[in-house]
């Protein structure tokens, strides 16, 4: 009988990713007109192409089904670092901007039963803020609407019932750096200085290392407080659900919602507002009917928060697409890409449903997918920041054409810099004279307790001068 190998081992003549050419990703093109360069690399090369990553080869997956293969396959496509070949044999660049992010060893970049467990832990802090008929969910959603109506407010207070914003600066950021604050039970607020080095990892800068450094401190200094201190907030309850987490484990744990919080959440926040006022008529008719989740699913397709997902590397030799990937190499699946392929198939067959539009990326797919838990969660801030801004504004309009708008267009994310918007509130919109009711003091060095610290500190980074982004 003949004997068969369990794996397929790439011919020696199929091209290896080092021996091809390989054009730069990040150009000037790709910055004004991404979908144009999936288009071309696609045509010119098939669903997976070569391309350069800040000076490294990387297999770009841009086929929908090629993607999907990588993202659901976790026994070939592998999460952590150390499979990578070239990191392993040392021949990155020492000052590669974007392995500062990659090094830090949290649950994004652990497989199998290591990835497993931290999972548990994820989802049983988080199923108290999950869960509508516990008091920390309820509290929760109280207080991402609160928010959201205070920020309103304090725009009001600050620019008039008609004028203008940006809902990138002045509304989203800092929601989200106000929900932050409470659900990790941070005893200060959160600066914007966060958030900045929370997009300088990701976007891969001259000082990616020493930002990324920075936040990992911060959490750091948040898990050994909460320790100390706990509390009802998501810091408490994971050291609850595995108290064997050191402070720095659980600081790279927090780094890594906070990233998801912030950033990748923030971008759907924002992605979801930009479809709706460009004109984009499916999302705009699910608004209209009133049905915000599918708002967010129909906006995540046409512009999802990460463009191009995390890395994966190859376990094993093996084909995909027109190529051989080998073992070790290094695989970048593209979101952005991937929804292109998928509406190209049939618009009228595959996005007509809501049913089919669940079929975004936007919370990724497979084993890493983000949590149920944080799903949920994260679709809760999205359709309660989007509601708000239409429940309270009667008029909200662009004031620069959606095709000039500034982008952070890097290897990973394609988020709006601003949203610049003219805007009318509404007669009902929340009264920019009523006081902030004054929380019950019950920890002092809970975030609760520094409420109205919180909205001085909103009101210097919304109204007191340019910040870098």
């Amino acid at each position: 009988m003949d004997v068969h190998p369990p794996f397929a081992t790439a011919p020696a003549d199929s091209p290896t990713l080092a021996s091809l050419p390989v054009e730069p990703l990040l150009t000037a093109e790709f910055d004004s007109d991404p979908g144009a360069v999936y288009a071309r690399l696609r045509h010119t090369y098939g669903p997976v192409a070569p391309v350069g990553f800040m000076g490294v080869p990387v297999w770009l997956a841009l086929g929908y089904r090629e993607v999907l293969e990588v993202l659901r396959n976790e026994s070939q496509w592998r999460r952590d670092i150390r499979y990578w070949r070239e990191r392993a044999q040392g021949h990155l660049p020492a000052d590669w901007p974007l392995l500062a992010g990659y090094e830090v060893r949290q649950t994004m970049f652990m497989d199998e039963e290591e990835h497993r467990a931290a999972r548990r832990t994820h989802h049983s802090a988080l199923s108290p803020f999950q869960a509508t008929a516990s008091p920390e969910g309820w509290e929760l959603r109280a207080a991402v609407e609160r928010y959201a109506d205070e920020l309103v407010a304090l725009l009001a207070a600050e620019s008039g019932t008609t004028g203008f914003a940006d809902l990138g600066a002045q509304y989203t950021r800092p929601l989200l750096l106000m929900v932050t604050t409470r659900l990790f039970g941070c005893p200060v607020e959160l600066g914007d200085e966060l958030v900045m080095d929370l997009w300088r990892m990701l976007d891969g800068g001259p000082d990616a290392g020493p930002a990324t450094a920075r936040a990992l401190a911060t959490m750091t200094r948040l898990a050994a407080h909460r320790r100390a201190r706990p509390g009802d907030d998501l810091t408490s309850y994971m050291l609850l659900a595995d108290p064997d987490l050191s402070d720095e484990q659980l600081g790279r744990e927090l780094f890594m919602n906070a990233v998801y919080l912030n950033d990748i959440t923030g971008n759907m926040v924002l992605n979801t507002l930009l479809e709706v006022l460009r004109g984009n008529a499916t999302v705009r008719r699910s608004l209209s009917a009133g049905q915000l989740g599918e708002t967010v699913n129909r906006a995540a397709l046409a512009n999802p928060p990460v463009a191009n997902m995390c890395f994966r590397f190859a376990a094993r030799d093996v084909r995909l697409g027109d190529f051989w990937v080998r073992a070790g190499d290094i695989v970048s699946p593209s979101a952005a890409a991937a929804h292109q392929d998928l509406l190209a198939i049939g618009s009228s067959h595959m996005i007509g449903t809501t049913v089919s539009t669940r079929a975004h990326l936007g919370w990724g797919a497979g084993p890493h997918q983000c949590p149920s838990t944080a799903r949920e969660l994260g679709t809760l801030i999205v359709t309660t920041a989007v509601g708000r801004v239409f429940d309270h504004f009667t008029k909200v309009e662009l004031t620069l054409p959606h095709d000039q708008l500034p982008w952070r267009s890097g290897p990973v994310v394609r988020g709006l810099r601003l949203l610049p918007v003219r805007y009318e509130l509404a007669a009902t919109a929340p009264s920019a004279h009523r006081p902030v009711p004054a929380p019950a003091a019950t920890d002092t060095h809970g975030c609760d307790g520094h409420a109205r610290g919180l909205l001085a500190a909103l009101r210097r980074l919304m109204f007191g001068g340019k910040r870098e982004g």
